[in-house]
Order: structure tokens, then sequence, then C-alpha cells
């Protein structure tokens, strides 16, 4: 009998969650807070956590760090509002198999729960027949397009490419250079497909029958990434029962694609550099050097040279991996792409679900082509399998959409994480802000909203600033000179 861990500071959500799962033939837990879902991780074992976002101690990001380096293989979903979506999609970068938003409908929980388990024992059956001269992808991709033409891969899965001027550029690129050995960085916001892309050089290179390994580098602590990468060997530190072979030597012949690079610590920059270097890997706590033949391609959703710039990347590594640099544009600088994708993920979902909807109402089309997609296609896929489940008769329409996409209107204070702004949207352009004549400033907003961002993390992480600069993706300097410009006293 599968368990399932439910944290939730709502007593009803957790009691209903649990009387439904248990009727469903899963074994439940449930606690309220994040510290006592720690504990009881500590205590045993879980396949599944399903996690609110806002706990009332350890915000959703940090739940799912600390649940993924204590328990790598168990799956984690993110319940959210409305509000945290844009932020709930970072969560899915970090690891986190899915979201679902407030309120719950068992369908939709029922469905993603078995997902979620579904993928947990495909990648456990991978890992364990996975060996360094034979190795499928590790990692499968949350989303599958990035630009109407279709391919199929080797697995059956069909991607799709769209028709606006960017999309055509990519595939022009991608056609480019897959052939060649070189190193690719493809940059973008979260969710526009960097690891599709990434696949699709893959599929089209001369390597295409070796293994496409795929790291999630901002997923992993030092530790983790350091084993995960490059391996280690039995007693090289706590917990290391037995050899490990990393993602190096699976992915030897092929292609290794790592997600987040900017994420990797300076210790393991140093151990990278030297793959690029020599081509030989070497396994925590061991003296034995093992060649690979690797191509990398690796993505970012920050700018690595302000990076280096800033002393946190190294520039020897950024020279190395940036022999070309493809570009993927957010979708809502694509609009003619996002009915071709919406229809896409109605496909998908309609076999995933078993139903059989037709498309889209005029109405749903036109909101969805407005919307600002924040998340891209990941928030788009979502979105739209949701519409689908809710969906009674033959096509779907505009009511069962999310909230913020039938009416965009407002962005309240709780939204942003401040205290004094007020974010309009433009009716004409739903989902783009539009700021009142008090708040025209924009680096006056900005500031107020950084300063503000700073507070609230301050106060979730006890006054820890260590533990607030790494939460905020920013160095302990960066964090005290913020202090010091913002005039926060401590």
């Amino acid at each position: 009998m599968e368990k399932i861990l439910i944290i939730d500071d709502n007593n009803d959500i957790c009691l209903l969650l649990e009387r439904f799962l248990t009727k469903q033939g899963y074994k439940t837990a449930s606690v309220q807070r994040g510290d006592d879902g720690l504990v009881l991780l500590r205590k045993e074992s879980f396949e599944l956590v399903i996690c609110d976002f806002k706990l009332p101690d350890i915000d959703g990001l940090e739940m799912l760090r600390r649940i993924k380096v204590m328990h790598p293989t168990t799956a984690v979903i993110i319940i959210t509002g409305y509000s945290d979506v844009r932020v709930a999609v970072q969560t899915v970068k970090h690891g986190a198999y899915d979201y679902v938003t407030k309120p719950l409908y068992p369908d939709e929980i029922l469905y993603t729960i078995k997902g979620a388990l579904e993928r947990r024992g495909q990648s456990l059956s991978q890992a364990k027949a996975v060996t360094p001269a034979a190795a499928p992808a590790v990692k499968s991709s949350t989303v599958k397009a990035a630009s109407g033409k279709s391919s199929l891969t080797p697995d059956g899965k069909r991607f799709i490419f769209g028709k606006s001027r960017a999309a055509e550029q990519l595939q022009k690129h991608i056609d480019l250079i897959a052939p060649t050995d070189m190193s690719v960085i493809i940059t973008g916001e979260t969710g526009t497909g960097k690891e599709f892309v990434a696949n699709a050089i893959h599929l089209k290179s001369k390597r295409a029958d070796k293994p496409f390994v795929a790291i999630d580098c901002g997923a992993l602590g030092k530790e983790l990434a350091g084993s995960e990468l490059f391996g280690h060997v039995k007693g090289s530190f706590t917990g290391a029962m037995s050899d490990k072979a990393g993602s190096f030597e699976y992915a030897n012949g092929g292609t290794i694609f790592l997600d987040e690079i900017g994420n990797l610590s300076y210790d393991n920059q140093i151990k990278l550099l030297r793959v690029l270097q020599e081509r030989k890997i070497r396994r925590i706590g061991s003296n034995q050097d093992i060649p690979v033949d690797v191509r990398i391609i690796v993505a970012t959703n920050e700018d690595l040279r302000e990076a280096v710039r800033q002393g946190k990347f190294r520039e020897d590594i950024y020279h190395r991996i940036a022999e070309f640099e493809m570009h993927l544009s957010p979708l809502r600088e694509r609009k003619a792409d996002v009915m071709i994708f919406a229809e896409h993920f109605l496909e998908s979902a309609n076999q995933q679900l078993e139903k059989d909807i037709l498309g889209f109402e005029e109405e749903a089309k036109e909101k969805l082509k407005e919307y600002y997609w924040h998340g891209n296609l990941r928030e788009l896929q979502n979105v739209v399998k949701r519409a689908v489940l809710l969906t009674q008769g033959d096509y779907i329409e505009a009511d069962v959409l999310p909230q913020e996409i039938i009416s965009p209107q407002y962005l309240t204070a709780e939204d942003t994480g401040t205290s004094s702004i007020q974010i309009n949207y433009d009716p004409a352009r739903p989902g783009v802000p539009v700021f009142s004549q008090s708040a025209a400033n924009l680096k006056s907003v900005s500031e107020n909203a950084e300063r503000a961002a700073i507070l609230k993390v301050l106060e979730k992480t006890g006054y820890n600033k260590t533990k607030a600069a790494e939460v905020l993706n920013i160095d302990r300097k960066t964090l005290y000179n913020k202090l010091k410009a913002y005039d926060i006293h401590l």
C-alpha cells in the first residue's frame, strides 16, 4: 500500500484528503506544519508528499528542497492558490511532479497523484535497469513542445513546432547545430521548453542512438549534485552504502543536459571544468579516472555573463560551454503559437484522462491568446489539462479556465508580496500590468517590491541571514548591501 503524506495548515483539507485517499486504497498521514512534516519524514518514508505552498513556518520551495535531500525518490505535489501559480511553476523546476490549484477537485487530485506515482515507479525502474553501457533518458520533460510542424521521438512521443517567426528561427538553429558536437547554452524563462530543445538537438545529432541524460542542477544540493553528476564509491560519505555511477557515465557516448547550470556550487564547477578539459570524471571518494565521451548542453534562466562578473560562475567554464547560444522567447511574445500548443495539450489530456473533448469555444480561445502566460508552456499545459478534466460537453468553455485568465483585473498586495503597491491590468491586454500615476516611477516600484520581498523572507527564515540569502538566491554580501540600501535594521 503506497503511503502519502499531506502537509497543509488547513485541518479541513487534511481530513478531506485523508478520507478520500484512504477510500482510494492509499495509506495516509497528515500534519499542519512544515517542521512536523520533516520530523515525520525523518522517521519513515513516503512514496508521495502533498504539500501546501503557503505554510505557517516554511514555504513550499524550501519544503521541496528539504524533502528531496532526505528522500530523493519521493514524489511531491504542491497545493497552491491562484495567486501563487507563478511561484508554483518554480517548484516544478526544482523537482515537484506537479501543482494543483485550490479549490481542490477529487478527480483532478487523484489523476495527479496517480501520474506522480507512475512517474516515480518508472524512474525507479530506469535507475535499476540503467548501466554505464546502456542508459535511456533519465528525466522526462514536463513540456514536450517548444516551437505547426511535428515529429516523433524514438519512444513515440510527438513534439510540435509553432508557426511564429521565433519558432521558425528556433527550428533552423536546431537543424544547424545538431549535427555538430558543439556545446550549447539554451536561455529563456521557466517553462519555455529548454529541455525539449536540448532533446531535439540530441535526436537530430549523430549521438541519437545513445543516451540523453537530463539533470536539474537547481534541484540538487551541493553534496547531491556531486554524487548525481560524477558518482561515488561506497563509504565515501555518510549514506553512501554502495558504489554509484554518475550521470556523466550514464550519458557516455550521448548527450548530457544540465538545466539551471548556474546553481552548481563552486566545487562542482571545478569538477565540471575538468570534464570539459580532459573528458574524464572521478567518482567521489575514488582515485581512478574514468574517460567519458559526452556532448554537453546546458540551460539557464539567468544571465551567466552577469554571474561571471559577480564571481558566482567561473569564466573558464562559461567560455567552454558557450560555443553556441540559443534563446527561447516567452509564450506571450509568440501569440501565433498559443492555440497550436493548446490543441496539442488538449490531445494529450484527452488520452491521459480518457476523454474526447473536440476543441475550444471561441471565447475560451480569445482568453487563452490574451493571457500573459507567466509560466509559459508549462502553465498552458496545466491550464488545458485542468480544463479538459472539468469540461462536461464537447468543447472547452471560458468558465472552466482559471479565474486569473477569465478576469485578470488586478493583482493584490498579497499576490505581489508587497504591502503598498496595487497593480491594475489593462482591460485591452489582460495580464499586462499598468501602474497608477502614484506608482509611475518604475525604479521606486521595483525597490519597494524588492524591500518587501526581503523582509518577508527574513521573517520566514527567523531572520537568519544565511538562510534568507539562500532562499533569495543571492550571496550574503549582496544581502547585506540590500539591507543597508533599504535601511533594514535587524
